[in-house]
């Protein structure tokens, strides 16, 4: 498994392609890949910008927004076909999408919603062999927002993945993991097929109920067990990308390279100590 940038750490102050150039040059493996700005730049000078900075393009994010009217779905899954074949030929068959932990919408009529529209778009991935990774949001206070909690489990997640196909399985979250309450267990029964990515943060001991999704602390810094966490994705056989994803934590003001290179060294050294780098 590698490192990858995310724009957690640089606060949103470098464009593509100097966001790729920027994690390159302070040694991550990869970078999480903007893809509007890749597609505008096209297949050919995307794939020669990789091999100049001998990183490789991590994950994107889906292009469409799952939940919403029938007829915005529709017209992006017409276009899912042509990026999911973007995002296979600069060799990143990796995308991503948030679940929501609670919703204003029962449970069992939003999960059949999800699973249909779901598993229209794995369908469509498929033939570009691109997978999909949900990720489950853990903190009480995401689960008690609306009216109605939704899946934010990470095994029952993975159940939910595995009806909507083999195209689709989890983002991985440290943060998400941990206070969803997950464990090793979980971690290995998902396994390399279905872990799709891996973001990683740490965090403060508090009570469920004063846990904000922006207070985040940087990976070795907090009280998760990121060692078993690590460990346990190695015996998986996960090779692929780990972003730093540490929300709140990176004041405004700090230089992109700074938050970029803190991320690194902080997560770096996590790995080290699980003994998977």
């Amino acid at each position: 498994m590698y490192l990858s940038l995310n724009g957690s750490l640089t606060g949103g102050k470098q464009g593509w392609p100097d966001f790729a150039r920027l994690a390159a040059r302070l040694g991550y493996g990869g970078v999480d890949v903007n893809l509007g700005a890749a597609m505008k730049e096209g297949v050919d000078s995307t794939r020669a910008l990789f091999a100049e900075l001998k990183i490789k393009p991590a994950v994107v994010g889906l292009p469409l927004q799952v939940r919403g009217d029938e007829a915005a779905f529709q017209t992006g899954l017409q276009r899912l076909d042509e990026v999911a074949k973007f995002a296979a030929a600069i060799d990143c068959a990796r995308m991503t999408t948030v679940m929501p932990a609670s919703s204003d919408t029962p449970k069992s009529e939003l999960r059949k919603m999800y699973k249909d529209r779901l598993t229209a778009i794995g369908e469509i991935l498929q033939r570009s062999k691109v997978r999909l990774g949900l990720e489950f949001l853990g903190p009480l206070q995401l689960r008690s927002r609306q009216p109605h909690e939704f899946i934010w489990r990470m095994s029952e997640m993975l159940e939910f993945a595995k009806e909507c196909g083999p195209s689709i399985g989890l983002l991985l979250d440290s943060w998400h993991w941990y206070h969803a309450g997950a464990t090793v267990a979980d971690i290995l029964a998902a396994g390399q097929s279905r872990i799709v990515h891996v973001h990683v943060s740490d965090c403060i001991r508090q009570a469920p109920e004063d846990v904000r999704d922006n207070q985040r602390v940087m990976p070795g810094e907090g009280v998760i067990d990121l060692v078993a966490f690590f460990k346990a994705l190695q015996k998986t056989g996960y090779v692929d990308g780990v972003s730093p994803e540490v929300l709140g934590r990176i004041p405004k003001d700090t230089p992109a390279e700074e938050g970029a290179k803190l991320g690194l060294d902080t997560t770096r050294a996590v790995m080290r100590k699980a003994g998977v780098v």
